[in-house]
């Protein structure tokens, strides 16, 4: 498999970055941060998810921020949200979402865990929200959670996460998203079961979805390269965290994985050094420091110098 030359970043600051902190950030915030990130470079931006506001209260002003966000649809910015029933696919169309992911879990632990219901029940209720999608017109996605290992069951094994998704695929899924929520997995892993992914669906483009528990995050993101997989999901900072999946620890960094990227020689339309302009609003908004390894290295051409990529191109 050849490694592509350009890789998307999905950004999810704003929905798995906030998700877990104590914080609520106020709308106003989050928007700013958008802004930021868009300056930046990143054109998929993952903004919030449409939830019970009891259980996930940082994510209550959903609908409000994809309203305010909406204008930078016209410079070909992309707003991606979370949905996980009927109800949630219903909110997104009455925001104006344009682009959902649903999501569900790849083990019966986690799937009560998380939505108190068996992989068949939830399949069931969320196929409800894919076809409700699809017949508005809006791009979905399909993604799995604990797509590798479980906190609760263990290691997930491909030909069951395939089954998984072959419904959503079946009823119009553009991409598959597959996620490491714990982040648990190991290269070795992360070959095995994507492999399995890209097999069986050769026409869906395949995002990863990683978290950096044990720092395996990067070496994963080699992996996932090497498949040929060109869509990654990261966090500013490596925030973020399932609070349905104990010990997962924070997304990969999109800082750290555009430094990775530019290194290797692979395109992200991304500019390493104006990320860093994100670094104290969001600081200053969950209240604490953040984890990514560039978090506190200054931004100076010494220590983002990509002179060693193959190609000598950045972004």
């Amino acid at each position: 498999m050849v490694r592509p030359d350009t890789v998307d970043i999905l950004d999810t600051t704003l929905r798995d970055g906030l998700q877990i902190e104590k914080a609520i950030v106020p709308t106003e915030t989050k928007v700013a941060l958008a802004e930021q990130l868009i300056a930046a470079g990143l054109k998929h931006i993952e903004v919030g998810s449409f939830v019970n506001p009891k259980k996930v209260p940082q994510m209550a002003d959903t609908d409000e921020l994809l309203r305010r966000l909406a204008p930078h649809e016209a410079d070909g910015v992309e707003f991606f949200t979370l949905v996980f029933n009927l109800k949630g696919a219903q909110r997104a169309v009455d925001a104006g979402a344009k682009s959902i992911k649903l999501v569900l879990s790849a083990s019966e632990g986690h799937s009560q865990a998380n939505s108190d219901a068996s992989i068949a029940e939830a399949s069931e209720r969320l196929m409800d929200a894919a076809n409700f999608a699809r017949d508005q017109g809006l791009r979905f996605d399909i993604t799995t959670a604990v797509s590798f290992i479980c906190p609760f069951d263990g290691i997930t094994e491909p030909d069951h996460l395939v089954e998984v998704l072959r419904p959503f695929v079946a009823a119009g899924a553009h991409g598959i998203g597959v996620a490491d929520t714990i982040g648990n997995a190991n290269p070795s892993l992360v070959r095995r079961n994507t492999s399995a992914v890209l097999e069986a669906f050769p026409d869906r483009p395949v995002n990863l979805h990683l978290h950096d528990t044990y720092n395996f995050g990067m070496a994963n993101v080699i992996a996932a390269l090497d498949l040929g997989i060109d869509s990654f999901d990261a966090a500013m900072g490596g925030l973020g965290g399932c609070p349905f999946a104990p010990g997962a620890a924070g997304n990969i960094g999109t800082d750290d994985l555009v430094h990775l990227l530019h290194r290797e020689g692979v395109a992200t339309g991304v500019d390493v050094e104006a990320l860093t302009a994100v670094r104290e609003p969001l600081i200053s908004a969950v209240g604490h420091g953040l984890t990514s390894s560039l978090s506190d290295i200054p931004a100076t051409p010494a220590v983002l110098d990509d002179r060693f990529a193959p190609t000598g191109e950045t972004a």
